[in-house]
């Protein structure tokens, strides 16, 4: 059957127990299961046969070494060259490549194009070879974690010795001690407690917080020391490995006695889980390396692109075709010259070129021209990303020192997404909580105790009127109920006898007892049927009668018990809406204090605590004696035995009386309440998608200020899928009339997520979940988290971030546009796959509103930039074929052309793209709001990119035709000679070297010595290079058409007076507008950089801002709308949580009586 988690479980049916009855048969329900493979009539080629105990398997398995790096040696050229070339512009200039290797068609030589698209790929390979070394490094920490293995070798007697996790072979034994992970999927052979019974922790696979029980085989319990290890001689056949996390089907055969017995998912520990409060624990190994459930499951790294990359590819096809026409248009007009003045101009000797047709002429132009698509793009994009990375990584600000963990970027190809995310989905275990749980306060007989703002809860005052107030006698029976009902089990600890660990599948139970301990009330034994307290000075005797299970139907647990004067109690815990209705009404048993326990409780659950409320009854023996018979007989009941034993606990779960009620802080990691409102201050939706239950996730949506009291909540809880999709529309006629103007939030069940994942109506679910604030997704198993981003992802065009740190988040994390994995101490499968790592989610809002925005807004300048500095400089090649009869010739000697981008206008864009920012740090962390204009793609759009493209084009028609202008007539140099087109383009370089710098300081927000050093020093440094290349020649055989070149110009007194004028005339226009526009037209953010550079207020500015729209809406972001507090009863929200692993191998009934705490447990040596 299957369980809420989705977990497989295997139906052995349930036994019910009396007060004298110990179940002796708990440990051999297992081995009487069918056998699944002979079931299933499996063939040997389906089956895997493992040898315990052999130094060698009959076939080679799969090594446990695992690799999440996306390069091997053989892989990483084709992998790299395929990706690199799926970048349009990469492409683009590989034909380029191509095209000038034809002879006499290229006019700027066979290596321009060449050798730079080789350094741009040879920086881009360092780059991803330096990030998958990342990624080589984490596999191998966890490749080399130490683990026990008993071994037999060749020739020399089994014995136990310390492995790595990579050298961990198929049919090892190996001994799991407390809090370590399992380092492959392995059979539970025996443990240190009864009937090879062990706790696990699976948060770091499916992110619930409760533990689970796993149960060895009974025939393989005595199995407890390495004595008999060596005589352990038996063979297992399983299924093949597979992706089914909760399914596995097995024999374990035994070779004494030829013996047989089925093993399946009661026995299976999965790689990933945490063995907790079990000393100790044998399995066989039976799955390494990536054939584990959990590798399975996982998949490759994707390629990722961001979306500005994405939209630039777009932008260079739409150049492409301006490429080809204007290619095309110079080609046309060649041959039409050519028709015209071939004849008339004979003495060029036109007859004697080769080739000349018309085809050939097209490539030329289109060589010619290939520039106005950036080759230095990519080349400065790698390498400002790189860099961008590099200052996350070196964030102080974002180090853990709980952990030592600085932020990691693991790839720089997605820095700018950061900046522009419009959804977080997030995990909740270990991701928002610490997975630990601290009794904070309560209300006994009305009166509060506990502030919750202490660390520790204290219980000074409970005691005292424990002894002194009237209310002593309920504050007793409180105290007895936490002691009594439950299921956990002592542990007496080695290096302190008088005090004791607790195991308990609930951590709300361990919480309750730890608490208990530091009170001075200490449960210290429990044998099958009593238990023993030590309550304060006093030794109490407590015999367990009955156990009355938790599950989420029932929402409680009762215990029947009979004290130390023979009295019957009943003690129960639970939610308030099935405590309350049992109360009794009887004016001697009905407690005034009942009504205020619950506006406490309210109080509590609006604090965010998860709460239980407390009560008891007295029974009398005959009416004992009477429900006890008719329980073993629903509990004995072939047919409907759990609803027949839940119809019988309601006869005896009645007339309560109240006693109090607790709160329990689920602990959240720090800062996570003020992350969450920074993040929605933003603008950002934040969903929770966890594999835990409805009340324990909700629960945590209001401790964390995802959701408040006035958040109107709508629930899809375990439709039918012909029900669903009218819910849900029912549900959008409520928040489009109802809550039109109100805070709602969604809240998911795993079989409605499901349904909706599986039917039409995902266009129903996405038209809701666009409506409300936050959705909560319960019971979400790994593939369902993927298929919530990607559902998201393909139907909203929104830019997605997935966050997690379990083996669980995998999925998500690389379904998503951008992957933050944090750093958990339970394994680093999230951080693996992850794009960037942090330590804390704390961390996540300096990543987004910080890093990410510089980061969007630099690379966005970049990119915009590069494309104009080429095409103002390149375009001049057309503009010059217009005074040439369009020959091909070029204005500019042909290293020159590569080396514009390569020397002397590389250093601006770098200054921009690692430098320059809209605000500082603070201001955006303490104005979230500014994060939306990142938002919106005002910085990087359609309309933006051309108009610096048309910006570019003017630019270069000024710059042009005013030196065609003053070069119009010959000039006499100072030697005599005349200057050529030579001369005249040289002139235009320099002019055109000084515009491109001075534009990128007109588009600097914050200037910095390096942006001066990057502007001015790119002009003086042409100036000094161009003095040096018009002297190499003949000593270097380069450039002789440069010899001299320089000595004329700058004795040229029009150069000097043209640097003047030129430049200023081309950029003046620009610096008009943009004085006009940040004077008349002020924007928001430009505002904040002018009060920010002044020292003035920015809060005062943002509160009363008039300038624009944007600064309007933005605005807006401060005030909230309320939901209207007048909302149905069953919407008030109680804080009830408690978490228990339900439909187990073990029922926790069965459990409690196998255990003997008197007795000691062995050591496993």
């Amino acid at each position: 059957m299957k369980n809420d988690s989705n977990q497989d479980i295997i139906d052995f049916g349930e036994t019910g127990f009396s007060s004298v009855t110990v179940n002796s048969e708990v440990s051999q329900r297992i081995d009487t299961q069918s056998d699944p493979l002979n079931n299933n009539n499996n063939n040997d080629n389906n089956i895997r046969l493992i040898q315990i105990n052999k130094p060698t398997q009959v076939v080679k398995y799969c090594s446990n070494s695992i690799s999440t790096s996306k390069y091997n040696f053989l892989t990483f050229l084709p992998i790299f060259l395929f990706e690199q070339f799926q970048k349009y512009s990469n492409a683009f200039f590989l034909i380029i490549v191509i095209l000038q290797q034809i002879p006499g068609v290229s006019p700027t030589g066979r290596y321009a194009t060449l050798v730079p698209l080789v350094f741009i790929l040879g920086v881009s390979a360092i780059k991803e070879l330096l990030e998958d070394y990342k990624r080589r490094k984490s596999d191998k920490m966890l490749n080399n974690k130490k683990t026990k293995v008993f071994r037999k070798n060749n020739f020399i007697e089994s014995s136990w010795s310390t492995v790595k996790w990579k050298d961990v072979c198929v049919g090892d034994i190996l001994k799991i001690a407390a809090g370590e992970l399992f380092p492959a999927d392995l059979l539970l052979l025996s443990s240190s407690e009864p009937d090879s019974i062990c706790y696990i922790q699976t948060a770091n696979l499916d992110g619930e917080t409760n533990l689970k029980i796993r149960q060895g085989l009974s025939k393989t319990s005595h199995l407890i020391d390495s004595d008999h290890l060596k005589s352990f001689n038996a063979e297992i056949e399983c299924e093949l490995p597979n992706q089914h996390l909760y399914e596995f089907s097995g024999n374990l055969k035994f070779m004494e006695d030829r013996t047989e017995l089925p093993v399946g998912p009661d026995q299976l520990l999965l790689r990933g889980s945490l063995l907790q409060n079990t000393k100790w624990i044998y399995g066989i190994v039976i799955y390494t390396g990536h054939e584990t459930k959990i590798m399975k499951n996982s998949t490759s790294p994707p390629f990722k692109r961001s979306q500005v990359e994405k939209s630039t590819n777009i932008q260079i096809l739409a150049l492409f075709i301006i490429l080809l026409i204007i290619s095309l248009f110079s080609a046309i007009t060649s041959e039409i010259w050519l028709a015209h003045n071939a004849k008339s101009h004979w003495y060029l000797g036109f007859e004697n070129e080769s080739p000349n047709n018309f085809f050939y002429s097209f490539l030329t132009f289109f060589i010619l021209y290939n520039n106005l698509i950036p080759i230095s793009l990519q080349v400065t994009l790698e390498l400002v990303k790189f860099l961008q990375a590099s200052f996350i990584n070196m964030d102080e600000e974002m180090f853990d020192s709980e952990n030592g963990f600085s932020a990691v970027a693991r790839t720089s190809n997605l820095n700018e997404e950061l900046g522009q995310i419009k959804y977080i989905f997030s995990d909740k275990t270990g991701t928002l909580t610490c997975n630990k749980m601290e009794f904070k306060r309560c209300s006994i007989a009305g009166i509060q105790y506990g502030t919750g703002n202490e660390q520790e809860f204290n219980s000074y005052e409970l005691l005292n009127n424990l002894n002194t107030h009237e209310t002593g006698k309920v504050i007793d029976e409180f105290l007895t109920l936490l002691a009594t009902c439950h299921t956990v089990i002592p542990d007496k600890r080695d290096d302190n006898p008088d005090m004791f660990d607790y195991q308990a599948s609930s951590p709300d139970e361990s919480a309750f007892v730890k608490e208990l301990q530091r009170f001075g009330i200490v449960f210290h034994s429990r044998t099958p049927d009593k238990i023993k307290v030590k309550f304060l000075e006093d030794e109490r005797e407590y015999q367990i009668l009955n156990l009355l299970e938790f599950n989420s139907s029932r929402k409680r647990m009762s215990v029947i018990l009979r004290d130390q004067d023979g009295t019957i109690k009943l003690y129960c815990k639970g939610a308030d809406n099935v405590i309350i209705p049992r109360v009794s009404l009887q004016p001697e048993d009905f407690r005034s204090y009942t009504d205020v326990t619950i506006d406490h409780m309210e109080n509590f659950a609006k604090e965010g605590f998860r709460t239980l409320i407390l009560a008891y009854r007295i029974i009398s023996e005959e009416e004992y004696k009477k429900w006890n018979a008719d329980y073993l007989k629903a509990a004995l009941s072939i047919h409907g035995r759990e609803k027949k034993v839940e119809e019988c606990a309601e006869l005896i779960e009645k007339n309560l009386i109240v006693l109090g009620v607790t709160a329990i802080e689920d602990k959240l990691q720090e800062g996570v309440p003020e992350t969450i409102r920074m993040l929605q201050r933003t603008g950002i939706k934040l969903w929770v998608l966890t594999g835990d239950k409805i009340e324990t996730a909700v629960n945590i949506g209001y401790s964390s200020k995802l959701i408040d009291e006035d958040t109107h909540l709508i629930y899809l809880i375990d439709e039918r899928p012909e029900k669903l999709k009218e819910t849900i529309k029912t549900n959008i006629y409520h928040i489009n009339n109802r809550f039109k103007n109100s805070q709602t939030a969604l809240i998911i069940d795993g079989k409605a997520l499901n349904y909706i994942l599986s039917f039409e109506c995902k266009k129903e679910f996405l038209e809701l979940a666009m409506a409300c604030k936050t959705a909560i997704c319960c019971r979400a198993t790994p593939r369902n988290k993927a298929q919530i981003v990607d559902l998201i992802k393909k139907h909203t065009g929104s830019i997605t971030l997935a966050i997690g740190d379990g083996a669980n988040d995998v999925s998500m994390i690389q379904a998503a546009h951008v992957g933050v994995g944090i750093y958990g101490k339970e394994g680093t499968q999230a951080l693996s796959a992850s794009d960037y790592a942090i330590g804390k989610f704390r961390f996540l809002a300096k990543l987004l509103l910080v890093h990410g925005v510089w980061n969007y807004k630099r690379l966005c300048k970049v990119i915009l930039y590069s494309f104009y500095k080429n095409i103002c400089l390149y375009i001049i090649e057309f503009w010059f074929a217009l005074s040439n009869g369009f020959s091909g010739q070029i204005l500019f000697e042909r290293w020159l052309i590569s080396l514009y981008n390569v020397l002397f206008t590389a250093a601006p864009p770098m200054a921009l793209g690692l430098f320059d920012r809209p605000s500082m740090a603070s201001t955006m962390l303490k104005f979230p709001e500014l994060y939306k204009i990142c938002q919106e793609k005002t910085d990087f759009n359609i309309k933006v990119f051309w108009t610096w493209i048309m910006n570019a084009f003017i630019h270069s028609i000024v710059i042009y035709f005013m030196c065609y202008g003053i070069f119009k007539k010959d000039m006499v140099l100072y030697d005599g000679t005349i200057g050529d087109y030579l001369f005249m383009g040289n002139h235009v370089y320099t002019y055109c070297v000084i515009v491109v710098c001075l534009k990128s300081g007109l588009e600097t927000d914050s200037w910095t010595w390096i942006t001066h050093l990057s502007i001015w020093g790119s002009i003086g440094f042409w100036f000094i290079f161009s003095v040096f290349y018009s002297q190499i020649w003949p000593w270097i055989g380069l450039a002789p058409e440069m010899s001299g070149m320089a000595p004329n110009v700058y004795r040229c007194w029009i150069f000097w007076m043209g640097l003047i004028f030129v430049p200023i005339l081309v950029i003046l226009p620009d610096f008009i507008y943009k004085s006009l526009q940040r004077t008349l037209f002020k924007t928001y953010e430009q505002a904040i950089q002018e009060n920010e550079a002044n020292k003035k207020e920015v809060e005062r500015l943002i509160r009363h801002s008039r300038f624009t729209e944007t600064a309007r809406l933005l605005k807006s972001a401060f005030s909230f709308t309320r939901v209207p507090s007048n909302l149905d009863q069953n919407q008030r929200y109680r804080g009830f949580a408690f978490s228990q692993e339900e439909n187990g191998v073990v029922r926790q009934a069965d459990l409690i009586r196998v255990y003997n705490t008197n007795v000691d447990k062995p050591s496993g040596r």
